[in-house]
């Protein structure tokens, strides 16, 4: 076992140099203010009930939105640990698809500090959904690798008025959306995103945002959330 710990740090070092995986004695010592309380199931020897829990509190706050991504990492799942990156605390999901692929997944703390003022002061605008499973799930969850395939940490998320998108110029009709309103809260890694204008929010409406080409407007946030996580433990 102390083997495939090992093997798992090289790799976690190849991408962020500080990175540990925590012990149950480690754990023990973290103030119990700064993970939530069922993050302290990782104690436990047991990676059955480390699932088991974990993955309720998902299908607690997110059961609706997120139904093929958490039934996949019920069926894929092999361990979930606390890592710890410097200060900051986050879990690692450990996946073996369906090829035989092993993937990691960082799974941030929701009890961070937000560290992004430009989406701190409209937050109580975007849709509850979104705000339920950054403040009780995760701080952004994504491949561990790229860091994207996923929900991106609060103080990651792309402000649109931010960057200059030359998709603009070729649209073939006015833009739907404002840029100075629209966050992209899920990232493909490739310049793309899904997005919410959070003066047009309401039942999850979003904009499936190309960076170069034509935006897919009125889209539901999470059904392409969803489809598009799934996509990622594939590959």
């Amino acid at each position: 076992m102390h083997l495939i710990v090992e093997d798992k740090l090289i790799f976690l070092r190849e991408y962020k140099d500080n990175v540990q995986i925590l012990s149950a004695n480690e754990i023990k010592k973290i103030n119990k203010n700064l993970i939530p309380d069922n993050w302290r199931v990782c104690e436990e020897k047991d990676t059955h009930k480390k699932i088991k829990m974990i993955m309720a509190y998902w299908k607690k706050y997110s059961g609706n939105e997120l139904q093929n991504t958490i039934s996949y990492l019920h069926k894929h799942l092999e361990d979930i640990e606390i890592i710890k990156v410097k200060h900051r605390y986050s879990l690692l999901y450990t996946i073996e698809n369906e090829n035989g692929n092993k993937l990691y997944y960082e799974g941030r703390n929701p009890k961070e500090k937000f560290n992004n003022e430009v989406v701190e002061k409209p937050w109580n605008k975007f849709p509850d959904s979104l705000k339920k499973f950054y403040e009780h799930v995760h701080n952004g969850f994504y491949d561990y690798t790229s860091e994207s395939m996923g929900l991106v940490p609060l103080e990651s998320v792309t402000y649109l008025d931010d960057y200059e998108w030359g998709i603009i110029e070729e649209l073939q009709e006015p833009l739907k959306l404002d840029l100075k309103t629209s966050f992209g809260f899920f990232s493909n890694g490739m310049g793309d995103h899904v997005v919410f204008d959070y003066n047009d929010c309401s039942n999850d409406n979003a904009t499936l945002w190309f960076h170069d080409d034509q935006p897919n407007y009125r889209i539901n946030f999470w059904n392409v959330v969803d489809e598009w996580m799934v996509l990622g433990f594939q590959t």
